[in-house]
């Protein structure tokens, strides 16, 4: 269990992440939502203890992920950041092996081999094993980084923005990946994603970020609602059950304001 308890970020006199307190049970996805700037990266640097926070405490099973040592943290939890660049030429197996460091410190042994080749196998990558990532198409190197963070075998998953520069078909392929792995492997998913669609239909859980703060949080039923767009994106947007999910027909949408002038004349 994740446990956020009165969290906030500052710089200054500027406020990120604001008085966040929530609870993300284990197991299942969980979708952070919210518009550009609310602060839903922050808050998931700040679980994975790549930010500190100015106020505020965070426990992953328990412990205080700040006072907690690191090696102990990276057997509980891995992060795949919104941003992977890399300064050297890789192969997928390369990249994937260092998601064992924090059990292997650099020196592989046959039971780091074994959670590579399995995390390879998982996703797909085992004939790609050997070909260097600036060969591969993005969404074969984004499958790669998720390798990687598998390869931790930690119990916490978090993923900033998995989807970026993926399109529809590995976008849509990717969040399969990930609830597969939820379900199958036990994994608890934290996940940033910008598409209230996706969220909807691979999450247990959805945290909707607003300014910094929560704004709503529940099943996607109770979220993705014309209510609850209404409060977190400032957005009309219509609503409709689609192969038993709910889909926010945003791209004919108006804003709030187009909408009351539009109404008034």
């Amino acid at each position: 269990m994740i446990e956020l308890i009165g969290v906030s970020k500052m710089y200054g006199a500027t406020t990120v992440v604001d008085d966040v307190t929530t609870t993300i049970s284990p197991g299942g996805v969980t979708s952070i939502i919210g518009g550009n700037g609310a602060g839903k990266s922050t808050l998931l640097s700040m679980i994975a203890r790549l930010l500190p926070v100015t106020v505020g405490k965070i426990l992953v099973d328990g412990m205080d992920v700040h006072q907690t040592p690191a090696d102990v943290i990276a057997r509980r939890l891995a992060i795949l950041r919104q941003e992977n660049h890399l300064a050297v030429r890789l192969t997928v197996r390369d990249l994937v092996s260092f998601g064992r460091y924090p059990h292997s410190k650099g020196r592989l042994s046959k039971t780091d081999r074994i959670a590579i080749d399995t995390a390879l196998d998982y996703l797909h990558l085992g004939p790609l094993a050997n070909r260097y990532l600036d060969e591969m198409s993005g969404g074969q190197r984004q499958r790669a980084f998720v390798a990687m963070v598998l390869a931790q075998e930690t119990d916490y998953v978090l993923l900033d923005e998995p989807l970026n520069n993926l399109d529809m078909r590995h976008s849509a392929g990717m969040m399969q990946i990930l609830r597969r792995t939820a379900d199958e492997l036990g994994k608890t998913i934290v996940t940033v994603l910008h598409d209230i669609n996706f969220a909807s239909v691979y999450s247990d859980h959805i945290i909707a970020l607003k300014d910094g703060k929560i704004v709503a949080q529940g099943s996607p039923e109770a979220i993705v609602t014309t209510e609850s767009m209404r409060e977190i994106y400032g957005l009309e947007i219509p609503v409709e059950l689609i192969g038993g999910n709910r889909i926010g027909m945003y791209y004919t949408c108006q804003t709030t304001r187009d909408r009351i002038e539009s109404i008034v004349g």
